[in-house]
């Protein structure tokens, strides 16, 4: 497995690994209409690039194939990090999660994180600032601020 820059023609395989990995990997945490609303099966494909864009983003290839992608905003604040459903476990997130970071030394970080990778961001210092329920396309969900100082 290798990182690389997010390039635009990464954009339709990262979309179709989005809406798998949250339809699979959160099903335990967020009910049928929250994945729904989180990942719909029609993207925002010009917000997605245009903040893929503006932001330090990286994909994980293992084999030719995007296993994973992330990316974060020059003040620390780490927008997305997914993983395939097919490769979680295998220190792809905690790679994604190292390079992006060292993106931006010196910054304080900081993630909403689902429920279902909080554990990820407290093995990684990372500090529930508080849990908050956000709208997301008319339907509520659960996530945590989480914060970590440097």
């Amino acid at each position: 497995m290798f990182l690389r820059p997010y390039h635009p023609d990464d954009l339709e395989e990262l979309l179709t690994l989005f809406y798998e990995t949250v339809h699979t990997v959160n099903a335990a945490d967020y009910t049928p209409r929250q994945l729904d609303a989180w990942a719909p099966a029609v993207p925002d494909r010009g917000r997605w690039q245009r903040t893929l864009a503006a932001h330090t983003a990286l994909v994980a290839v293992e084999e030719g194939r995007i296993v994973g992608f992330g990316d974060i905003d020059a003040t620390g604040y780490l927008d997305r990090l997914y993983v395939h459903r097919e490769f979680q476990h295998q220190g792809i997130a905690t790679a994604l999660c190292d390079a992006l970071e060292a993106a931006v030394p010196g910054r304080d970080l900081s993630v909403h994180a689902s429920l279902t990778a909080r554990p990820f961001f407290e093995r990684r210092g990372y500090a529930v600032v508080r849990t908050q329920q956000v709208v997301c396309r008319g339907v509520a969900m659960t996530n945590h601020v989480m914060a970590r100082r440097r």
